[in-house]
C-alpha cells in the first residue's frame, strides 16, 4: 500500500463529517435543520421531525439506534453527514463510522454540558485523528448556561487531546429546533430561525478534505452494511484510494486476509436521503455498492489485480450476555411464525454482519446461544427486533460478560451519571447501595437539581432504567459508560420481590385472580391463558408461591359466581422488557412472541422443582458441615 501514497491528492469537492454527542443532546435534530437547508426536499415537501431515525424503535424510544448516511450540498461541495447513536449501548456504531470521516462535529447541550458518553465519542474521534469542531445546541433554552459549558468542553480536550492542534477547534453556537446558528453566542437569532449558514461555512472552512490517490488501485473499507430485495447485500464505506466502477472485478479481503474475488454490479453516492446510482465514484466519497456477497464489516474491497487490505476496524469487547433459545412452553408456535432452532440461528447469525458490537456463541445445547452485547438496552433492542419480525424464542437473564484473571473473577465497572431534582435522592440511594453502586461525586445547584456520579458493577445497572424511569417520573436524566474491570464482590438485590407461580394450565378467571392478588400482586388479566410454571405475579416473601388463578368460584343457591368479585381486582402490573429481564431469576426466563412477554420457571413441572431445592438444601448442609 505504501508505494501508492505518494500519489495522494485532496478532493476539495468532499467533506465528510461524523456528528458525534451524549444522548439526546440534539443530534438527529440538527442533521433534520441542515437536510431541511440544504435543498434537500422540495418547498412544499412534508417531511416532519428526526427525519433520520427512520426505525420505528428509535422513533417510539427517542434514541439513534444504528449510524445513517445522508449528504448535502453547499456551495458545490458535497457534505456526507453520518448521523451517531449517543447511547453507550450503541458506541460499537461510533467507533466503524469514525473510519469514513475527516472530521466530528462534537454537540453539547447548553444546559447539560459535556456528559459521560460526550467523553467517550470525543476520545474515539481524537485518536483517530479526526479534526474536531464543537456547537453548543439549545441555547434557546432559558436555564441554558453558555459560558460555563464552553469552560466544561475546553477542560475536557485538554484532557483528551493527543496532538496539540486538536485544541484549535472553533466553537459555535445553535438551536437545532429553531434551525439557526451563530459564531456569537450573544449574536440575535434570527427572525423566524431557519439559518444554519453560520454552521455550513465553518465546516467547509474547518473539516479537510479527504485524501487519496485516484490514480491507484481501489481500496474501500466496508464501515456499514445494507440488505435490498432486489440488489442482494449492499456494501457501504469510504473510498482510501483510487476509483470505483460499476461492473468492475474487485477482490474482497476479511481479517483472515485471503482474497476472494467477484465483481462490483451497481455503485452508488447519497443525495440528502436518497442513494443515487452513478458510474463511478471518486476517491475520498462515501459510496455504497453492491454484488459482493458474505461481505462483513471491516473488510477491505479492493482492485482484484493488486488485493491490499486496510487496516480493520476494531470494537470494544461486550459487557453484557444472556442466553436466547427456542421457545419450549407449551404455547409454543401459537402466537409466532418463526420457532424452530434453525430459524433463531440464521437471524442470530445474520445479525452478526451488521451489528458490529454483538457476540453470538453456540453452546452444548442446539435450541440456544449465548449472545454478548454492550449493555442490557442493546440486548433488549435485539429481542424487541426479533419480536416485530415475528419470532419466538426465550431469553434468560443478563448476566455480566466476566474474565478469570490470576485465579479471581473480574466483571465491568461503569461510571453512572445521574441528574435529577433532590426530592428523588433517597429512593434512588437505596436502590443504588442495593447494586452496590458507590458514590463518587455529588453536585446541588442550589435550585433543587442535582448530579450524581457512581461507580457501580454492570449487573447492578440491569433494569436500573426502567427503575429510574418510574421513580423519578420522567424528572431525570441518566447515562453510563464502561470504565473498567474490577474483581467481582457482593451480591446485588433484586429490586424486586419474588414470584407467584401458577399450578395449573388454562385460562385466568376472577376468582383465581382475587385469591392470588391475596398474597400479592398480578401480572396476568381476567380471560388470558396461563399455563403451568408461568409466572403470574410477585408477592413479598422470600419464597416462590404456587397459586391457581384458574380457580373458580362453587356456585350455591345462595350466591352467584361473580358476586362481590369484579369490583375488588386490582389492575394487573405491566413491565416492560427491561423490567422482565431484571425481575427474572436465574432459574426464570422471558417468554417472547410477537404479541406478549410472558414470565416463566426454566422447569415447569413444580415436583422437579421442589426435589431440585431439596437436593441444594443438602448440598450446602453438607457444605457447612
Amino acid at each position: 500500500m505504501d508505494s501508492y501514497t505518494n500519489g495522494d491528492i485532496t478532493n476539495g469537492d468532499i467533506r465528510n463529517l461524523a456528528i458525534i454527542a451524549h444522548v439526546d443532546h440534539g443530534k438527529t435534530t440538527l442533521v433534520d435543520a441542515l437536510l431541511k437547508q440544504g435543498q434537500v426536499f422540495r418547498a412544499n415537501q412534508a417531511v416532519g421531525e428526526l427525519i433520520m431515525d427512520s426505525n420505528p424503535l428509535e422513533r417510539e424510544r427517542g434514541i439513534t439506534i444504528l449510524a445513517k448516511n445522508t449528504a448535502v450540498h453547499y456551495r458545490g461541495v458535497k457534505i456526507n453527514i453520518i448521523d451517531t447513536p449517543g447511547h453507550a449501548d450503541f458506541s460499537g456504531e461510533v467507533e466503524r463510522v469514525m473510519n469514513m470521516a475527516d472530521g466530528c462535529l462534537l454537540l453539547v447541550d447548553a444546559v447539560d454540558g459535556p456528559m459521560p458518553q460526550t467523553r467517550y465519542v470525543l476520545q474515539q474521534a481524537l485518536q483517530r485523528d479526526v479534526t474536531p469542531m464543537v456547537v453548543i445546541n439549545k441555547i434557546d433554552r432559558p436555564e441554558s448556561r453558555i459560558a460555563e459549558v464552553v469552560e466544561l468542553v475546553q477542560d475536557l480536550f485538554l484532557e483528551l487531546a493527543t496532538k496539540p492542534e486538536q485544541l484549535d477547534f472553533p466553537i459555535l453556537y445553535a438551536s437545532a429546533r429553531q434551525g439557526y446558528a451563530v459564531t456569537d453566542p450573544g449574536a440575535v437569532a434570527p427572525t423566524g430561525g431557519q439559518d444554519m449558514q453560520p454552521l455550513f461555512e465553518a465546516i467547509l472552512e474547518v473539516v479537510p478534505p479527504p485524501a487519496g490517490n485516484p490514480a491507484g488501485p481501489l481500496q474501500l473499507l466496508v464501515a456499514a452494511l445494507d440488505y435490498d430485495n432486489y440488489l442482494g447485500q449492499i456494501a457501504i464505506g469510504r473510498l482510501f484510494r483510487g476509483n470505483v466502477h460499476f461492473r468492475e472485478p474487485v477482490a474482497l479481503i476479511g481479517r483472515d486476509a485471503e482474497p476472494r474475488p467477484g465483481n462490483l454490479e451497481k455503485v452508488f453516492v447519497f443525495r440528502g436521503l436518497e442513494r443515487l446510482e452513478v458510474p463511478e465514484a471518486q476517491v475520498g466519497d462515501i459510496v455504497a455498492v453492491s454484488g459482493i456477497e458474505e461481505v462483513s464489516i471491516g473488510d477491505t474491497i479492493a482492485a482484484q489485480d493488486c488485493p491490499e487490505a486496510l487496516p480493520s476496524i476494531d470494537i470494544d469487547e461486550p459487557t453484557v450476555k444472556m442466553t436466547f433459545g427456542v421457545n419450549t412452553s407449551p404455547f409454543m408456535g401459537r402466537e409466532g411464525a418463526r420457532c424452530t432452532s434453525r430459524l433463531l440461528r440464521e437471524r442470530l447469525f445474520r445479525e452478526l454482519r451488521t451489528n458490529v458490537s454483538l457476540r453470538v456463541e453456540e453452546t452444548a445445547s442446539a435450541d440456544e446461544f449465548l449472545v454478548s452485547g454492550r449493555g442490557e438496552l442493546h440486548l433488549a433492542i435485539l429481542v424487541e427486533t426479533m419480536r416485530r419480525e415475528e419470532y419466538e424464542f426465550q431469553v434468560s437473564k443478563p448476566e455480566p460478560v466476566t474474565k478469570v484473571i490470576d485465579g479471581k473473577v473480574y466483571e465491568p465497572y461503569e461510571q453512572l451519571t445521574i441528574h435529577t431534582r433532590e426530592e428523588f435522592i433517597g429512593e434512588l440511594s437505596e436502590s443504588l447501595s442495593h447494586r452496590l453502586a458507590q458514590l463518587t461525586d455529588m453536585d446541588n445547584d442550589g435550585a433543587g437539581n442535582v448530579r450524581l456520579e457512581y461507580r457501580v458493577p454492570t449487573r447492578g445497572l440491569i433494569g436500573f432504567r426502567s427503575f429510574f424511569l418510574r421513580t423519578t417520573r420522567g424528572n431525570g436524566v441518566n447515562s453510563s459508560h464502561f470504565t473498567e474491570y474490577q474483581p467481582m464482590r457482593g451480591e446485588v438485590k433484586s429490586t424486586f420481590t419474588r414470584a407467584l407461580i401458577a399450578s395449573e394450565t388454562g385460562v385466568a378467571v376472577t376468582y383465581g385472580l382475587l385469591n392470588a392478588q391475596g398474597r400479592g400482586s398480578t401480572f396476568v388479566e381476567s380471560g388470558a391463558p396461563v399455563y403451568a410454571g408461568m409466572i403470574v405475579g410477585m408477592h413479598p416473601k422470600e419464597d416462590d408461591i404456587v397459586v391457581n388463578v384458574c380457580r373458580e368460584k362453587k356456585l350455591t343457591n345462595m350466591r352467584s359466581s361473580t358476586a362481590d368479585v369484579a369490583k375488588r381486582l386490582s389492575p394487573a402490573v405491566k413491565f416492560s422488557l427491561e423490567e422482565a429481564l431484571d425481575f427474572i431469576g436465574p432459574d426464570e426466563l422471558v417468554e417472547v412472541t410477537p404479541q406478549n412477554f410472558r414470565l416463566r420457571k426454566k422447569e415447569l413441572s413444580a415436583g422437579v422443582r421442589q426435589r431440585q431445592r431439596h437436593r441444594d438444601r443438602r448440598s450446602e448442609t453438607a457444605g457447612v458441615v
